[in-house]
Protein backbone atom coordinates (compact mmCIF):
# COMPACT_ATOMS: atom_id res chain seq x y z
CA UNK A 1 0.00 0.00 0.00
CA UNK A 2 2.54 2.60 0.61
CA UNK A 3 4.31 1.87 -2.49
CA UNK A 4 1.03 2.28 -4.05
CA UNK A 5 1.17 5.53 -2.91
CA UNK A 6 4.43 6.95 -3.62
CA UNK A 7 3.93 5.64 -6.91
CA UNK A 8 0.61 7.60 -7.16
CA UNK A 9 2.31 10.87 -5.53
CA UNK A 10 5.76 10.74 -7.94
CA UNK A 11 3.32 10.17 -10.94
CA UNK A 12 1.40 13.38 -9.70
CA UNK A 13 4.72 15.34 -9.14
CA UNK A 14 5.80 14.21 -12.71
CA UNK A 15 2.68 15.29 -14.33
CA UNK A 16 2.61 18.53 -12.12
CA UNK A 17 6.02 19.81 -13.22
CA UNK A 18 5.11 18.81 -17.44
CA UNK A 19 1.58 20.41 -17.40
CA UNK A 20 3.20 23.31 -15.27
CA UNK A 21 5.54 23.98 -18.25
CA UNK A 22 2.99 23.93 -20.85
CA UNK A 23 -0.98 24.58 -19.16
CA UNK A 24 -2.62 26.89 -17.07
CA UNK A 25 -4.83 25.15 -15.35
CA UNK A 26 -8.00 26.85 -14.02
CA UNK A 27 -9.71 24.99 -10.92
CA UNK A 28 -13.71 25.86 -10.23
CA UNK A 29 -15.16 24.20 -7.07
CA UNK A 30 -12.46 22.58 -5.91
CA UNK A 31 -13.91 22.46 -2.29
CA UNK A 32 -16.59 19.78 -3.74
CA UNK A 33 -13.89 17.06 -4.51
CA UNK A 34 -11.63 18.28 -1.70
CA UNK A 35 -14.30 16.12 0.67
CA UNK A 36 -13.71 13.31 2.49
CA UNK A 37 -15.58 9.67 2.09
CA UNK A 38 -16.13 7.60 -0.70
CA UNK A 39 -17.42 9.75 -3.67
CA UNK A 40 -18.32 8.74 -7.10
CA UNK A 41 -15.91 11.70 -9.62
CA UNK A 42 -17.78 11.33 -12.96
CA UNK A 43 -16.15 13.58 -15.68
CA UNK A 44 -16.90 14.28 -19.52
CA UNK A 45 -13.99 12.98 -21.37
CA UNK A 46 -11.46 14.75 -24.58
CA UNK A 47 -8.43 13.50 -24.39
CA UNK A 48 -6.33 10.93 -22.54
CA UNK A 49 -4.81 14.04 -20.45
CA UNK A 50 -8.23 13.87 -18.44
CA UNK A 51 -7.39 11.53 -15.87
CA UNK A 52 -3.72 12.78 -15.10
CA UNK A 53 -5.13 16.69 -15.25
CA UNK A 54 -8.48 16.12 -12.85
CA UNK A 55 -6.33 13.96 -10.74
CA UNK A 56 -4.09 17.29 -10.20
CA UNK A 57 -6.29 19.62 -7.69
CA UNK A 58 -7.69 16.62 -5.58
CA UNK A 59 -5.67 16.28 -2.54
CA UNK A 60 -6.61 12.62 -2.24
CA UNK A 61 -5.74 9.45 -4.48
CA UNK A 62 -8.62 8.55 -7.38
CA UNK A 63 -8.82 4.91 -8.53
CA UNK A 64 -9.58 5.50 -11.95
CA UNK A 65 -11.93 3.07 -13.94
CA UNK A 66 -9.63 2.48 -17.13
CA UNK A 67 -10.26 1.22 -20.58
CA UNK A 68 -9.23 -2.78 -20.16
CA UNK A 69 -7.54 -2.48 -23.31
CA UNK A 70 -5.11 -0.18 -21.28
CA UNK A 71 -3.88 -3.41 -19.15
CA UNK A 72 -2.74 -5.89 -21.99
CA UNK A 73 0.65 -4.51 -22.62
CA UNK A 74 2.53 -5.74 -19.33
CA UNK A 75 4.73 -2.93 -18.95
CA UNK A 76 1.18 -0.25 -18.80
CA UNK A 77 -0.52 -2.41 -17.14
CA UNK A 78 1.79 -2.65 -13.91
CA UNK A 79 2.04 0.61 -13.89
CA UNK A 80 -1.86 1.10 -13.90
CA UNK A 81 -2.04 -1.32 -10.97
CA UNK A 82 0.49 0.00 -9.45
CA UNK A 83 -1.36 3.39 -9.05
CA UNK A 84 -4.76 1.58 -8.01
CA UNK A 85 -6.48 2.00 -11.78
CA UNK A 86 -8.77 -0.76 -12.22
CA UNK A 87 -9.72 -2.25 -15.49
CA UNK A 88 -13.21 -2.03 -17.19
CA UNK A 89 -14.45 -3.39 -20.53
CA UNK A 90 -16.63 -0.90 -22.91
CA UNK A 91 -18.67 -2.11 -24.15
CA UNK A 92 -21.17 -4.76 -21.72
CA UNK A 93 -21.37 -4.82 -17.65
CA UNK A 94 -18.78 -6.04 -15.88
CA UNK A 95 -19.73 -7.75 -12.81
CA UNK A 96 -15.71 -7.73 -11.39
CA UNK A 97 -15.71 -4.00 -12.38
CA UNK A 98 -18.77 -3.49 -10.94
CA UNK A 99 -18.02 -4.90 -7.58
CA UNK A 100 -14.53 -3.37 -7.29
CA UNK A 101 -15.91 0.32 -7.74
CA UNK A 102 -18.67 -0.80 -5.35
CA UNK A 103 -16.14 -2.14 -2.75
CA UNK A 104 -13.07 0.80 -3.13
CA UNK A 105 -16.66 3.32 -2.77
CA UNK A 106 -17.66 2.04 0.45
CA UNK A 107 -13.96 1.64 2.16
CA UNK A 108 -14.02 5.63 1.55
CA UNK A 109 -11.71 5.97 -1.73
CA UNK A 110 -12.33 8.10 -4.27
CA UNK A 111 -13.51 5.89 -7.85
CA UNK A 112 -13.06 8.64 -11.02
CA UNK A 113 -15.05 7.47 -14.11
CA UNK A 114 -16.14 8.62 -17.49
CA UNK A 115 -19.68 7.54 -18.25
CA UNK A 116 -19.65 8.66 -21.82
CA UNK A 117 -17.83 5.37 -21.96
CA UNK A 118 -14.32 6.39 -23.87
CA UNK A 119 -12.99 10.02 -25.17
CA UNK A 120 -15.99 12.27 -26.96
CA UNK A 121 -15.96 15.06 -29.24
CA UNK A 122 -18.19 16.96 -31.23
CA UNK A 123 -21.81 15.50 -31.26
CA UNK A 124 -20.71 12.36 -29.59
CA UNK A 125 -20.15 14.55 -26.54
CA UNK A 126 -21.85 15.04 -23.39
CA UNK A 127 -20.80 18.76 -23.57
CA UNK A 128 -23.16 18.60 -26.93
CA UNK A 129 -26.21 16.89 -25.75
CA UNK A 130 -24.65 13.37 -26.31
CA UNK A 131 -26.38 10.73 -23.71
CA UNK A 132 -24.57 9.28 -20.80
CA UNK A 133 -24.05 5.42 -20.81
CA UNK A 134 -25.94 4.09 -17.77
CA UNK A 135 -24.35 2.92 -14.44
CA UNK A 136 -22.58 5.69 -12.79
CA UNK A 137 -25.73 6.62 -10.68
CA UNK A 138 -26.44 3.09 -9.67
CA UNK A 139 -23.10 2.42 -8.65
CA UNK A 140 -23.44 5.56 -6.43
CA UNK A 141 -26.39 4.17 -5.13
CA UNK A 142 -25.49 0.63 -4.39
CA UNK A 143 -22.24 2.12 -2.55
CA UNK A 144 -24.32 4.90 -0.98
CA UNK A 145 -21.68 7.51 -2.08
CA UNK A 146 -22.28 11.15 -3.79
CA UNK A 147 -21.38 12.05 -7.51
CA UNK A 148 -19.55 14.69 -7.95
CA UNK A 149 -19.58 16.06 -11.38
CA UNK A 150 -16.50 17.30 -13.10
CA UNK A 151 -16.51 19.26 -16.62
CA UNK A 152 -12.85 19.31 -18.62
CA UNK A 153 -11.80 21.51 -20.64
CA UNK A 154 -9.15 22.44 -23.54
CA UNK A 155 -6.81 19.20 -22.84
CA UNK A 156 -7.79 18.07 -26.34
CA UNK A 157 -5.41 20.86 -27.79
CA UNK A 158 -2.69 18.87 -26.74
CA UNK A 159 -2.81 17.15 -29.19
CA UNK A 160 -1.46 19.47 -31.00
CA UNK A 161 2.42 19.70 -31.23
CA UNK A 162 2.73 23.14 -30.69
CA UNK A 163 0.80 22.99 -27.16
CA UNK A 164 3.74 21.25 -25.94
CA UNK A 165 6.06 24.50 -26.80
CA UNK A 166 6.99 25.52 -22.73
CA UNK A 167 5.70 28.71 -21.57
CA UNK A 168 3.07 28.31 -24.12
CA UNK A 169 0.46 27.95 -21.27
CA UNK A 170 -2.50 26.30 -22.58
CA UNK A 171 -5.92 27.14 -20.68
CA UNK A 172 -7.41 23.88 -19.51
CA UNK A 173 -10.63 24.60 -16.92
CA UNK A 174 -11.36 21.95 -14.55
CA UNK A 175 -15.08 22.49 -12.82
CA UNK A 176 -16.30 19.95 -10.10
CA UNK A 177 -19.85 20.47 -9.38
CA UNK A 178 -21.65 19.63 -5.77
CA UNK A 179 -22.25 16.50 -4.93
CA UNK A 180 -25.40 14.73 -5.75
Amino acid sequence: AKMKKAMYHAGKSLVRFVFGCVARIHVIGRENASRSGGFLLASNHISHFDPFLISLPIPRKIDWMTMAEFFHPPALGFFLRSIDAFPAERDRADLKTIRAAIDRLKSERIVGLFPEGGIRDGARSLLEGAPLRPGAATLAQIADVPVVPCVILGTDRFYSKKQWLPFRRTSVWIAFGKPI
